[in-house]
């Protein structure tokens, strides 16, 4: 399993996320902060990244924000 962070600005925050990869699971990526999980994500045929769920509630423009980072760093 591999892990990496990222940062993220929202609207008035900064978050700060561990993203964790599990390449035999459907949905490859979970990311959590302080330790819980609050987003799943899945790649699609062309590797753009889908959520399969936001168990934290985060805002759309956050989980947007993610994705492009976690794409950026696994490209």
């Amino acid at each position: 399993m591999e892990k990496f962070e990222i940062k993220v600005n929202g609207a008035q925050d900064v978050f700060y996320f561990e993203v964790q990869i599990l390449r035999e699971e459907h949905c490859t990526y979970q990311v959590y902060e302080n330790g819980t999980l609050v987003a799943v994500f899945e790649p699609d045929e062309e590797e753009y990244l889908h959520v399969c769920d936001n168990p934290g509630g985060l805002d759309e423009e956050v989980i947007y924000q993610i994705a492009l980072k976690i794409e950026a760093q696994t490209v």
